[in-house]
């Protein structure tokens, strides 16, 4: 008996043959440059930290100072929102001694709400 292996696109995720049509699928829009950003978004937001500063952020612009929770070191902070800041996630402006953050835009605030939004669902 000469079986022949089915084709890949014959195949679901577990091994098995699909039991429906499709046609073929569109190649993504988007660059490899542009999935290798998001990844490092992803990352940027992975943490607790972060995330809970970007949050705060989200309900409006603060300095360093009024971003420190607890007593933590304002230097832990400072260190959080530049790697932020380097991702592109938050942007600074000096105002005299202290510069004020904020999200860079609403593209942030929607990832930090759908985010939380999503960790918050049963």
């Amino acid at each position: 008996m000469n079986e022949t292996a089915p084709k890949p696109s014959d195949l679901t995720a577990a091994g098995q043959e699909c039991e429906h049509e499709h046609g073929p699928r569109e190649p993504s829009a988007w660059s490899p440059r542009a999935f290798a950003r998001a990844v490092r978004l992803f990352k940027a937001l992975g943490d607790p930290a972060r995330l809970r500063l970007l949050e705060t952020l989200s309900r409006g612009a603060a300095c360093v100072s009024e971003l420190a929770e607890d007593g933590e070191p304002l230097s832990t902070v400072s260190h959080r929102l530049r790697l932020l800041r380097n991702e592109g996630l938050v942007s600074g402006r000096r105002d005299g001694k202290h510069v004020i953050y904020a999200l860079a835009d609403d593209h942030v605030a929607e990832l930090v709400r759908a985010a939380l939004e999503h960790g918050s669902e049963p």
